[in-house]
């Protein structure tokens, strides 16, 4: 397996999830939130209808993923995340690009998320992709953050 210096000059292959990649999502998963979601909940959402689920891959190696939802013309993305040696890469931008892709063929209007209030990295990615904040939900995360929901009209 190639190490982690290797891979950041590798081209990214972005393909749908599959029940295969469940494990290493998790463990990315895991690793990247204080709350993360269980590994059932993606098993769950790999196979969903109206799901929009990706993974980004470096020579083979699953590198980030990007779990979303879609509902008439309305897009949620549930869960982003890129694994930590991989971050400041362009990954992430490259997963919302792809999201970004599918909205526009499929009539999506907006596209919304949320991001823990303490995340400011975060939230300034976001507006960096043309996010806003629309507003904040209180207590959202397990241990009693606030959610900025940020939303982006296509």
């Amino acid at each position: 397996m190639p190490d982690d210096a290797s891979l950041h000059d590798a081209p990214l292959d972005i393909t749908a999830a599959t029940p295969a990649d469940v494990e290493a999502v998790h463990r990315i998963e895991e690793a990247s939130f204080p709350a993360p979601w269980r590994r059932e909940f993606f098993s769950a959402e790999v196979n969903a209808d109206s799901r929009f689920n990706i993974v980004a891959r470096k020579e083979g190696v699953l590198v980030g993923y990007l779990f979303g939802m879609w509902i008439f013309d309305e897009m949620h993305v549930n869960k982003i995340a890129v694994e930590a040696a991989h971050r400041r890469h362009g990954i992430a931008n490259a997963l919302m690009q792809r999201a970004f892709e599918f909205a526009r063929q499929h009539d999506i209007t907006s596209i919304s998320l949320e991001v823990r209030q303490s995340n400011r990295a975060a939230q300034e990615f976001y507006r960096f992709l043309d996010f806003e904040t629309s507003y904040i939900r209180k207590g959202y995360y397990p241990d009693g953050e606030a959610a900025v929901v940020m939303v982006r009209a296509m």
